[in-house]
């Protein structure tokens, strides 16, 4: 994720990420200055139109379709970013969670007990890694620390392992309260908890699982092509070669609203304005291990 100053205006205006829709679409936007410019000499030149003829009032239709496909693209957008602000949302929850059962686990365990504090202080912040290289699609690697941990076993890879972890932590606090080192009344305090975890991964799996409808977004490209590729020819007689710049900011701005949204609505990938989940995980250890050491 992309830390920026939003007062630095000239920075911003003038800073090319890569991620910046601007170069993506350099060589589109090249191509559709070229057709502009090819349509506007072919009618000014080839095509000797009279007067009244319907093709040059052609920009009513553009103006009416202008409406249209903005009120479309609002709302591809505002979607795009509800689902990135809700796996926002639930990273955050998995911050607090991470948190309250850490501290929770630090006023019942006694200080004594390294063994068990320490296998909590390993378990909570491994969830957050294991749940971002889930999500990512990748083999998750686990590191732990020198000190042996034969209670936490090589999780299989070919399986969920958010849930192997969450399912060690369940298991781990119900041994503590078979043995008597904790009570029914701290076990059910826990229990929401350790709930939270799947509960987070389930709804983190339901955005990355369900993106926007296929048709609905191919539909939107076609929209702009089509839209892109008619508008040189109604507004040629009222600016002739201006056209080619007017209609080279139209694209950019259309096409650069629905790459924007395209990226957005997966915030868990690897793309500059994707969710700093690494960073989000490595707070979470850090807050963990002040809390248990």
């Amino acid at each position: 994720m992309i830390n920026y100053n939003s007062k630095a205006w000239l920075a911003n205006i003038f800073m090319m990420k890569r991620s910046d829709t601007l170069r993506q679409l350099a060589p589109k936007i090249i191509a559709v200055c070229i057709y502009t410019g090819v349509v506007i000499y072919a009618e000014t030149t080839f095509l000797h139109l009279p007067e009244n003829t319907p093709v040059k009032h052609f920009g009513i239709l553009q103006t009416l379709l202008s409406f249209v496909i903005s009120m479309l693209l609002v709302f591809r957008t505002n979607t795009a970013y509800d689902r990135w602000w809700e796996g926002r949302k639930l990273w955050g929850a998995l911050v607090n969670n991470s948190r309250n059962l850490a501290v929770k686990m630090n006023a019942i365990l006694p200080r004594a007990n390294v063994k068990d504090r320490s296998f909590f202080m390993k378990l909570i912040p491994m969830f957050a890694v294991a749940l971002q290289q889930h999500l990512q699609a990748e083999k998750t690697r686990l590191e732990l620390d020198t000190e042996p941990h034969p209670e936490i076993p090589d999780f299989d890879q070919s399986k969920h392992v958010p849930n192997q972890i969450a399912s060690l932590m369940f298991t781990k606090v119900n041994l503590l309260y078979k043995e008597g080192s904790i009570t029914g009344d701290q076990l059910i305090t826990l229990n929401a908890e350790l709930q939270s975890f799947l509960d987070i991964c389930g709804a983190c799996e339901r955005i990355k699982n369900t993106p926007i409808p296929y048709s609905y977004s191919v539909f939107i490209k076609k929209f702009i092509f089509v839209y892109t590729l008619t508008l040189p020819i109604g507004l040629v007689f009222t600016l002739h070669y201006l056209l080619i710049p007017v209609v080279a900011l139209v694209f950019y701005v259309l096409a650069s609203l629905e790459m924007i949204a395209e990226e957005i609505e997966d915030p868990f990938g690897n793309d500059e304005n994707d969710l700093p989940m690494k960073k989000i995980g490595e707070n979470i250890r850090r807050n963990v291990e002040d809390i248990l050491r």
